[in-house]
């Protein structure tokens, strides 16, 4: 196996730190935090306690324990995947982005394996955004949004 690149130290620094905020901010919702929130200082957000059994934003609700189960292996096999990628990264943005996939699905998964579904609280409706959703599924949205940034206006020139 070759050595982790810097970049690939980079990913696994940034999928550290999401799966840490998000297991720390569901852990806190869990232990009453947000009946000690102030919803004026959150703008149009509100913590909302949930509890998904589905994937992000609430989407493929059901399937009882197979699903679960089936979801949990799922996002480890893809967290095994993830982890290989971010080993190799050559660039800062793939580190980063593939990071924080990485730590949003360890996050979830970590969910499904300890409390047989994802905790979330992160209400956006005002914003008519219908979903209540997590620190997890937020850093899996923004890794993804990364790499196609980083697709879109990086040349393939500079990449070698």
């Amino acid at each position: 196996m070759r050595p982790i690149t810097r970049y690939g130290i980079l990913g696994l620094l940034a999928a550290a730190l999401a799966l840490g905020l998000d297991q720390a901010s569901k852990a806190w919702m869990l232990a009453g935090g947000a009946a000690d929130a102030d919803p004026a200082g959150l703008g149009p957000l509100r913590l909302t306690l949930t509890q998904n059994s589905g994937i992000s934003y609430g989407l493929l609700q059901g399937g009882g324990d197979l699903g679960r189960w089936a979801l949990a292996a799922f996002a480890l096999a893809v967290s095994g995947v993830l982890a290989a990628w971010v080993w190799r990264a050559e660039r800062p943005a793939t580190g980063v982005g593939v990071g924080l996939i990485l730590g949003g699905a360890l996050g979830n998964a970590a969910d499904r394996l300890t409390r047989g579904s994802v905790v979330d609280f992160i209400n956006a409706t005002a914003l008519h955004f219908p979903w209540i959703f997590n620190i997890a599924d937020s850093a899996i949205t923004v890794g993804i949004v990364i790499l196609i940034a980083e697709g879109l206006f990086t040349s393939r020139r500079s990449a070698a």
